[in-house]
């Protein structure tokens, strides 16, 4: 395997002009600089990567802890971040939190000690957000995404409060008044979120918020289900509802199905996140679709930003969702 000192005897020049062209490091005239290219493509040189993050003091890799082994959706986000960071030459290091604070810190302290250059966080429901304080105190660029926890860090994010409003507001729009909310898993960002717009949208209508039609506790979709059968074996049950997130949705589904109820026919249904089988369900799931690859990509951008200079004031991103309307709000849908 050719050497660093190979590569400066073939090209005739020292060994530290190849470094520097290697890592980038100091200005080197172009004709040299093309033989250093030379001849590390004749010899088949591979620059060492510990070594040139020694020197640079980068290690050209990012960190993502993310709970993605307990929301699909998340899938998407990650995916997009991936591709974003190879385009710029940056390794992705994938840790899962389970969305489980704990094992969020843990990985967090992880990432930093492997000297990522960044880290990209969605964070756990945890009230002392100890792995954020962590990456601050550890002085390491990190961005948020889809959970704007704290208001002095870099973030992007869904707008959940509008996107919840929009979803109500269709329901209304088709002669909906006892409207039911099976939200996400408690106490994260976006359920907090979606219940203050769900709040906030009944109340611009002047309809009754009646909380017993309200669960903020859905874990996943065994919680959902179980909350879901509920509300929906009341006598007086509502004529919809809006799901907090996919696996809301699924465990709204079960329900209906164990109560023998028809999705668009007793009931309508509106959820959160356009998941591949969501039109593969019968009937067709309408949904408020968030733009998870425009997500990840300004994740991606922002945390690239934040590694370059950490002076810059914090910007916090907020994208809107689209409806995506199908049968099971009652809709015909196309």
């Amino acid at each position: 395997m050719a050497t660093i000192t190979d590569v400066a005897r073939a090209a005739g020049v020292s060994v530290s002009t190849v470094s520097h062209v290697v890592n980038g490091t100091r200005h080197v005239n172009e004709a040299t600089a093309a033989l250093v290219r030379d001849a590390i493509e004749r010899l088949g040189f591979v620059p060492n990567a510990v070594a040139r993050s020694l020197v640079r003091s980068s290690t050209d890799a990012v960190g993502i802890a993310i709970s993605i082994s307990t929301n699909y959706y998340f899938n998407d986000i990650v995916s997009s971040i991936e591709r974003a960071c190879a385009a710029i030459g940056q390794l992705v290091f994938l840790c899962d939190t389970q969305n489980d604070p704990e094992t969020e810190l843990r990985v967090v302290r992880e990432l930093v000690q492997r000297r990522v250059d960044g880290v990209i966080l969605a964070p756990s429901c945890d009230p002392e957000n100890r792995a954020i304080d962590y990456l601050k105190s550890s002085r390491m660029p990190f961005v948020l995404v889809d959970r704007l926890t704290v208001a002095d860090a870099e973030g992007v994010c869904l707008d959940n409060e509008a996107a919840m409003e929009t979803l109500i507001d269709h329901l209304v729009g088709h002669g909906h008044r006892r409207i039911g909310l099976i939200a996400g898993e408690p106490g994260l960002r976006s359920t907090i979120e979606r219940v203050r717009g769900y709040v906030g949208a009944m109340r611009k209508h002047g309809l009754e918020i009646d909380r017993s039609l309200m669960s903020e506790g859905n874990a996943n979709s065994a919680d959902a289900r179980q909350s879901a059968f509920d509300i929906l074996s009341r006598a007086d049950r509502p004529t919809a509802i809006a799901s907090g997130n996919n696996l809301a949705t699924i465990g709204v589904m079960h329900a209906v199905r164990d109560l023998g109820l028809r999705v668009s026919e007793d009931l309508a249904l509106i959820g959160f996140d356009d998941f591949d089988w969501a039109d593969c369900f019968e009937p067709r799931l309408t949904v408020m679709a968030q733009p998870s690859e425009m997500i990840g990509m300004q994740a991606a951008e922002l945390l690239s930003r934040r590694i370059k200079s950490t002076t810059e004031s914090v910007r916090q991103v907020r994208l809107p969702a689209k409806l995506v309307i199908r049968r099971s709000c009652g809709c015909g849908g196309h």
